[in-house]
């Protein structure tokens, strides 16, 4: 049952600073006392402290909300989970997003080793933020002179990591939403990319450097495409923390890493297409549920009704389409066949063209 949100978030917000302070704490002595001696040590204990933390967050989504996620992928790719270093890269649909990957993170029994590439203002958050600075995430400025170092760096701390890690990041750089999506769609038309439905287009750097520096020690890339259902909200911190449940299902394909192509340009259009197929999944689900249903609903008709009121229907929308296809046609174009110069809207997509890639704070 839904509860105001107060009442839980006050509460429940005293018990997990308390409780972060000290792992915070304990964090920081090990920081100070055992990482100058074994680095390596240091992270195996600090596998175990962070968990002591980020459990008391799935605890929310996994219990208090009762938000089910759904994992679909094959066996073989099952077993590999968590035993196996891996570069996770995934769509971003909402803000809890990265407690999703860290539900799946502790299922496969890696939520201590999984680290991200995240915004360095992340680090500067009380208690999530300090913790995860302690735990060797990669914060960047979305600079890219700067951060190219810093991803270098990062990479190299992961190199010797004495316990199977994920990787985390999110290549869109930036949540979905309707108006990020109007502007990467304009984006797309201007290029002659693939219009997005579903996703954004992906900001490559940071992906093609991690491959490019990971190929060695990383063995896989699991890409994960998260979705909700068309006839729910998608969850937030907010609709968590009141308890109301919904579902999350998580498709995980898992590639080789060595199977990438070698080249810059190869590893960045290998991403883009990905993203591609991102697009080609939710339509499918959405196409084939709503086939069921219809094939269900039709079932109560005789044979030769359900068969004409299919026909009926499609001939409609063939109609429909084509008269919004003429009427889209004739606001893009002038008269004479020129193509409308539209102002604001090519601002936009310039704005697009030179925003530089950037990572938000996500776990998977």
């Amino acid at each position: 049952m839904a509860v105001p949100a107060a009442l839980v978030i006050v509460p429940l917000g005293i018990l997990v600073i308390c409780s972060g302070t000290l792992v915070n704490f304990l964090q920081a002595v090990f920081f100070v006392l055992v990482r100058p001696l074994s680095k390596s040590m240091y992270k195996r204990i600090n596998k175990g402290t962070a968990e002591l933390l980020w459990l008391e967050l799935i605890w929310f989504i996994d219990w208090w909300a009762a938000i089910k996620v759904e994992l679909y992928t094959d066996s073989e790719t099952f077993q590999f989970m968590g035993k196996e270093n891996a570069l996770v890269i995934s769509n971003h649909k909402g803000d809890i997003d990265w407690l999703v990957g860290w539900v799946l993170a502790q299922r496969s029994g890696c939520l201590g080793s999984s680290v991200a590439i995240m915004r360095k203002e992340a680090k500067f958050l009380p208690i999530i933020g300090w913790s995860m600075w302690l735990s060797d995430y990669i914060f960047l400025e979305t600079k890219w002179d700067k951060d190219e170092v810093k991803l270098k760096s990062g990479f190299q701390q992961l190199e010797d990591f004495p316990m199977p890690f994920w990787l985390a990041l999110f290549v869109e750089g930036t949540r979905f939403t309707q108006p990020k999506l109007a502007v990467a769609q304009h984006y797309a038309a201007s290029r002659g990319l693939p219009i997005p439905k579903n996703v954004l287009i992906p900001r490559t750097k940071g992906f093609v450097s991690a491959v490019s520096y990971m190929r060695s020690f990383v063995p896989a890339i699991y890409d994960c495409t998260v979705t909700t259902s068309k006839n729910q909200h998608p969850p937030t911190l907010l609709s968590m923390f009141r308890g109301e449940t919904s579902v999350v299902k998580v498709q995980l394909k898992r590639f080789l890493m060595h199977e990438l192509p070698e080249t810059d340009d190869g590893i960045a259009q290998w991403c883009r297409d990905i993203f591609v197929t991102k697009v080609v999944i939710s339509w499918s689900c959405l196409i084939v549920c709503g086939y069921v249903k219809l094939f269900q609903w039709l079932s109560v008709f005789s044979s030769w009704e359900g068969t004409a009121f299919s026909v009926a229907v499609l001939v409609l929308v063939t109609i429909v389409i084509q008269i919004l296809i003429c009427a889209y046609e004739s606001e893009l174009f002038t008269p004479n066949g020129l193509p409308l110069q539209d102002p604001i809207r090519q601002a936009l997509i310039q704005n697009y063209a030179e925003i530089p890639y950037s990572a938000q704070p996500v776990i998977m």
